[in-house]
């Protein structure tokens, strides 16, 4: 899996990054389907996991909600993702997610000359 799309300049709509985000279609419990844009897949705790926005049917994200998942890829290369069961490793995966979107904001933020 791979994402296309420039997460640093993500704003909910896939259509706003040239639209080529890779989107993953979830299936919940209830059999609803969720399509989601990948906003990235990141390290916590010696574990990966995966960020998720769920889209509407315009390809859009009001409500700024975001999936969180573990992250793993098996033998053939096709990814995996797997609930997160406990409160403990969900605020570890929570917490380095937010790590992440405040490195993306400082990374957009900080002209890229000056991050050298």
């Amino acid at each position: 899996m791979s994402n296309s799309c420039d997460e640093t300049k993500c704003n909910g709509d896939c259509a706003s990054c040239g639209g080529d985000g890779v989107t993953v279609t979830l299936t919940l419990d209830d059999d609803t389907t969720v399509e989601c844009a990948i906003v990235g897949i990141f390290d916590a705790a010696d574990k990966e996991y995966i960020a998720l926005l769920p889209l509407d049917e315009n390809g859009q994200n009001s409500d700024g909600e975001v999936y969180l998942y573990r992250y793993a890829a098996d033998a053939s290369g096709m990814p995996q993702l797997e609930n997160i069961e406990s409160d403990e490793e969900y605020e570890i995966a929570s917490e380095a997610f937010d790590e992440l979107l405040d490195s993306m904001e400082y990374d957009e933020l900080v002209p890229e000359d000056e991050l050298n």
